[in-house]
């Protein structure tokens, strides 16, 4: 009789489609998180504290920004960045949202979209985690349709003048500078907003049902003065923030399985340990069942998003695509989080284990960077051609 799978991506042999360098720097993260955040998710979920002071600590361990070139930034391949995303997920989407707005939104808009000068003021900062970034773009009345956004600039001489607001900002709360888009007579643009710039204001959102060990903020600007040098000079129209979500949405389709691997592993391990009616509760042919269709789910999860990552790799990824991986892979990852809450009983409410509070945070997951709404129209349009939403 053998004993229990360790790692259920074991069952396809995920890891022998990475390379020596990728299977370290996964490792490598999996380490870190086990001696510095496992062991606090529950007193910090419970408590709706994310420590601002692992920042530097991220940095250290090269995640911030690790797949951008230069300016302090590791300039590693796509499927070693899901990896990471993987992993932080694992622990906590929280955790992996912090990496991904960082990097794949705040640092991406501005290596991007950015003038020199602004690259080298604030890239190498945010490598290090010594300054946090957050992205502006969801409104309270725009989410799915940024289109529609209500916050404007407009010129006054050589300076802009901000006024409107924005909701569910990730690292809003805590960020040193905000990547914010408004609309503008030429069109969307971006603008940098320092903290401590009069009129520009960061509330911290409580009682939050999900995403806990993470902080959100509304962003709210009441006549903000900026400079011309504060504009992103090479971000033109709707299309540039969108490439920031799509950069950040890749890493969430890493991340789901990362989150799903955790909750199946939770379940594994409790079902051997539980035993009812004489026995472990993991022999029981319904139990094996879940176990089974989960595994199978959490593997084909993993194929996809590593052959995502090597298209990426390639340059030839293209957004249907990362809209097909984010919307399979929550959606599965959700499903799976719940499944093994059943398989848990009465102590999977419990912060002792994870499926339900991993449940709770894909909730969030499964709203932000696209609704699977708004993710099934983009496939919906690939198929058929007609943009369903407009």
């Amino acid at each position: 009789m053998t004993g229990p799978m360790k790692d259920p991506l074991d069952l396809l042999d995920i890891p022998s489609l990475l390379t020596d360098e990728e299977r370290e720097i996964q490792a490598t993260v999996a380490r870190f998180l086990a001696d510095h955040v496992r062991p606090n998710l529950p007193e910090w979920f419970e408590n709706a504290h994310f420590p601002r002071e692992i920042a530097p600590e991220l940095g250290k361990l090269g995640v911030l920004g690790m797949h951008l070139e230069g300016y302090g930034c590791a300039g590693t391949q796509a499927v070693a960045y899901g990896l990471a995303c993987l992993e932080l997920e694992a622990a906590d989407s929280g955790f992996r949202s912090f990496v991904s707005v960082q990097g794949s939104l705040a640092m991406y808009s501005i290596h991007r979209y950015g003038s020199e000068e602004q690259k080298q003021e604030w890239l190498p900062r945010m490598a290090a985690g010594e300054a946090i970034g957050c992205f502006g773009l969801t409104e309270p009345d725009f989410g799915s349709n940024p289109a529609g956004m209500r916050t404007k600039a407009v010129r006054d001489g050589g300076d802009w003048i901000l006024n409107g607001a924005k909701m569910w900002i990730t690292n809003g709360a805590i960020a040193d500078i905000a990547t914010v888009w408004a609309a503008t007579e030429e069109g969307v643009r971006g603008f940098l907003v320092p903290r401590g710039t009069p009129g520009f204001e960061a509330r911290e959102i409580k009682q939050k049902l999900s995403l806990r060990a993470s902080t959100t903020a509304e962003l709210s600007f009441a006549d903000v003065r900026l400079p011309a040098s504060a504009q992103l000079p090479e971000a033109r129209g709707l299309g540039a923030p969108l490439s920031c979500l799509n950069e950040a949405r890749f890493g969430i389709l890493f991340g789901a399985v990362g989150a799903a691997r955790d909750c199946l592993q939770t379940a594994l391990a409790y079902g051997g340990d539980r035993i009812q009616f004489d026995r472990p509760i993991s022999g029981f042919q319904l139990t094996q069942q879940k176990l089974a269709d989960m595994a199978v789910s959490v593997n084909n999860a993993a194929l996809l998003a590593i052959h995502l990552g090597r298209l990426k790799e390639q340059g030839r990824i293209r957004p249907e695509q990362v809209s097909v991986g984010k919307l399979n892979n929550v959606r599965e990852a959700i499903a799976i989080a719940r499944e093994c809450r059943t398989i848990l009983g009465a102590n999977g409410i419990s912060l002792d284990y994870s499926p339900l509070r991993h449940a709770n945070n894909l909730e969030s997951v499964l709203t932000y960077e696209g609704t699977s709404e708004i993710h099934t129209l983009v496939i919906g349009q690939a198929l058929t051609g007609i943009p369903a939403y407009r």
